[in-house]
């Protein structure tokens, strides 16, 4: 059996490090930028000049310091901070200790590969069943790049998973527009149950997957008479075609080689066999050219079918031998469809939830999350711990600002009085909460924002300086109101202020265009200020979510059937920010089989 590669005792000492880091730091990511100003956070925080902090920043940090003294307030520093006031005196300081405690920097993550070798050599039990490839479906043909990496990326692990534990079931919470679900069941054979708590979302996953069947299909039958082609030379004037009405009204197109296509699934065919000469020509060395199926999946895709033969030109013998063939690919397909299916399923899930309620024949299965959203993501694990059936987990959260905090007394009371964060109990008897704008930092991208796809900080400045506009104009303004997205809409400051003094409600003939303007004019000067500023929370954001995500990995270690706990890194940041996913595995004699 697996054992994990670091032990509770292991992960409480991490947990401790980053802790003691974030209680120094923590006051950053929690300022709020719309207060920039208006509380002169600047002043508050930083006794560095922000082209230094722009320098060091851009630099990762790595460029020598200067050798000139910076006063007494550098004498006695902890993370860069001044022990006496508390600012931010030595940049450089402060960044090598972020990615000291950042999770590449503490070393506890596995990769995707070290996982992916460990599942394959320690089975449970001999015999389990393999993986079904099934039509080496290319996602990249139906879904954007990086939806088709991480559902590659992360189909492969759960695979895996399902083989190592013996079991044929998947359950993918937050399943969305079901795009892992539909991978899942077509590429692996695996039985999926994709519940998400939008009916828009599960009719939706289910339309896609019903095209995707037949994509699956047609592309399936589309290779093979490629291959047969590559063998035997086949004229297009030789080939026979009948058209028949389907149970539906449809009109399904009988081909020559046998098998009914319907005429979607003829839509589709046109297309492959309309690029075909340009895929057989680049799909080696220009795989961008696979994109081109994907249009094959638009049901507003016409194409001329090919011409109509009587069925009174054919022979009885022929007849004959297509009903037959017909009826047993029906057969097959029937068989087919009936062991890989995908099931969408509406429901609003916590820790509390019956699965065997959702689903009247749950065996032993896999629990999935991609990308789910704040608290779904800890009641996913939750669930794993508590219901036997399930054999393992693999869950990829986001949307950390969404997370309800059980200690911060700022936010509302936790839906269902279960909180998201802590999870573990060791950070419950620590009382510890993050704080909700330290968990917005947590959602920032460095490795984005290093490569120049930075915040939009025209919008974050605009938002500040109207907050000065309303201290000094407009006392009775009520701080809880919302101003909404009026920065996409406006076409300059002083528009956004007078779309968003109407949007509050408050009487914009007070100010002119000019002292609007004026307004603009005398903080364009600072700006940096808050560039350099929200660049220390980018610097921080690692640590904030690998502390999240320690979090969760210390409760998964805390239960003493589960047989290894792991922090995973499956995707790749530039393409997925949020790349790190919780893998459990229950000890195999402690769960139920089917």
């Amino acid at each position: 059996m697996l054992s994990s590669s670091f032990s509770l005792t292991e992960i409480q000492r991490q947990i401790d490090e980053v802790r003691r880091f974030l209680s120094v730091t923590l006051s950053i990511a929690n300022a709020h930028t719309v207060e920039f100003y208006t509380h002169d956070v600047w002043k508050r925080f930083v006794a560095v000049p922000p082209e230094e902090i722009l320098s060091a920043v851009s630099c990762g940090g790595d460029q020598q310091r200067e050798p000139e003294s910076k006063g007494k307030e550098q004498s006695k520093t902890t993370f860069g901070f001044c022990s006496d006031t508390n600012r931010l005196v030595d940049i450089h300081e402060l960044l090598h200790a972020a990615k000291a405690h950042s999770l590449p920097g503490l070393g506890v993550c596995w990769s995707r590969d070290e996982l992916l070798q460990a599942l394959r050599e320690n089975r449970s039990e001999p015999g389990a069943p393999t993986a079904d490839m099934g039509a080496e479906l290319e996602p990249d043909e139906f879904m954007n790049s990086k939806k088709s990496h991480e559902v590659q990326s992360m189909s492969e692990v759960v695979a895996c998973l399902a083989q190592h534990c013996g079991v044929k079931q998947v359950i993918d919470v937050g399943s969305g527009k079901g795009y892992l679900s539909s991978f899942l069941s077509l590429q692996y054979g695996l039985r999926v149950y994709g519940i998400d708590s939008s009916s828009t979302n599960t009719h939706g996953a289910q339309e896609r997957n019903r095209k995707l069947k037949k994509f699956s299909r047609v592309y399936q039958k589309y290779t093979k008479a490629e291959r047969a082609q590559g063998e035997a030379t086949h004229s297009p004037q030789e080939e026979l075609v009948e058209i028949k009405s389907g149970p539906n009204g449809d009109s399904d197109v009988l081909c020559a080689g046998g098998g009914i296509v319907t005429q979607e699934e003829e839509k589709v065919s046109t297309v492959l066999s309309d690029v075909s000469p340009t895929v057989e020509r680049h799909s080696e060395a220009n795989p961008e050219t696979e994109e081109h199926f994907l249009s094959a999946l638009s049901v507003d895709v016409i194409q001329t079918t090919p011409p109509r033969i009587p069925p009174s030109q054919l022979s009885a013998e022929e007849k004959e031998r297509r009903k037959r063939e017909n009826l047993e690919r029906k057969a097959l397909n029937r068989t087919h469809s009936a062991s890989v299916v995908f099931s969408p399923l509406t429901s609003y899930v916590t820790a509390e939830t019956e699965l065997r309620e959702l689903i009247s024949e749950l065996e032993d299965a896999v629990m999935v999350g991609l990308h789910t959203c704040g608290d779904l993501a800890p009641s996913t694990l939750r669930m794993f711990v508590a219901k036997p059936e399930l054999a393992a987990v693999c869950s990829v959260g986001c949307c950390y600002h969404l997370l309800s905090e059980e200690f911060d007394h700022a936010q509302q009371e936790c839906s269902h009085g279960v909180c998201g964060f802590p999870l573990s109990q060791y950070l419950r008897d620590q009382s510890w909460f993050c704080g909700r704008n330290a968990r917005m930092s947590a959602c920032l991208a460095l490795e984005r924002v290093s490569l120049g796809q930075g915040i939009q900080m025209e919008s974050l400045f605009y938002r500040a300086v109207l907050h000065v506009i309303l201290r000094d104009h407009y006392s009775s303004y009520k701080s809880e109101k919302r101003v909404g997205n009026v920065y996409s809409k406006a076409k300059s400051f002083v528009d956004y202020v007078r779309r968003a003094l109407r949007r509050l409600e408050l009487d914009e003939s007070k100010l002119s265009d000019d002292d609007i303007q004026g307004y603009r004019d005398t903080y364009r000067t600072r700006m940096g200020e808050m560039r350099a500023f929200n660049m220390l929370k980018v610097t921080l954001a690692p640590c904030i979510e690998g502390l999240i995500l320690l979090d969760r990995l210390c409760y998964l270690k805390e239960q003493d059937d589960v047989s290894l706990s792991a922090l995973v890194q499956l995707f790749d940041p530039l393409l997925s920010p949020r790349c790190y996913a919780v893998v459990g595995l229950k000890r195999y004699g402690n769960r139920v089989t089917s």
